[in-house]
């Protein structure tokens, strides 16, 4: 559907679906909006609908890994999972309210040994919210995970290549839209 919207002859800005939002306004200012709203007795449920659907879609996305591994007869808890990309989005080094590092975050709590790779991170410290601690995984080793899931959709990643090398590749961003392949999970 997007890309039949993109064909239009006017003007018109594409956003894809992921494993939730970041950056610094979007998960921030339509919540002000609702709260400014209020002050004058009006309500912005779609507004308040569309935050509560975007802050569960990094538990959606480790969903979607716990039944792909399940399925492959895999338990969460110790799986070697590869997460690609950190940062809110493609092409950027920011990291402000990356749905990538929550979704890290949920994956270690169910007992999962997490790694990431990202070209724009080397290191993921200590930010306001997380304490990760960790340094990129070389994409050499994508083969020795028990699943890869695609965060972010850098345009460095030759998802054919990784594909062909992982066991199991969770896809939250349809980067992998144009392979064909039984390995491929698609959120």
């Amino acid at each position: 559907m997007i890309s039949a919207a993109k064909s239009k002859p006017f003007v018109f800005m594409p956003f894809y679906p992921g494993p939730g939002i970041g950056g610094h306004c979007i998960p921030v200012d339509p919540f002000y909006l609702t709260w400014k709203a209020q002050e004058y007795g009006l309500t912005t449920r779609f507004i308040q609908l569309a935050g509560e659907i975007n802050e569960n879609m990094p538990i959606f996305v480790m969903r979607q890994v716990a039944r792909a591994l399940n399925e492959r007869s895999i338990a969460m808890k110790g799986a070697k999972i590869l997460v690609l990309g950190v940062a809110y989005k493609a092409d950027v080094d920011d990291l402000r309210e990356s749905p990538a590092l929550v979704l890290i975050e949920k994956l270690q709590e169910l007992g999962s040994e997490v790694s990431y790779n990202d070209p724009f991170f080397p290191f993921v410290g200590q930010g306001r919210r997380y304490a990760l601690n960790m340094h990129s995984t070389p994409l050499e080793r994508v083969g020795e995970f028990d699943c890869v899931v695609v965060a972010t959709a850098h345009s460095s990643y030759e998802m054919e290549r990784i594909v062909a090398d992982a066991t199991l590749v969770v896809d939250s961003r349809n980067a992998t839209r144009d392979i064909v392949s039984p390995k491929i999970v698609r959120c």
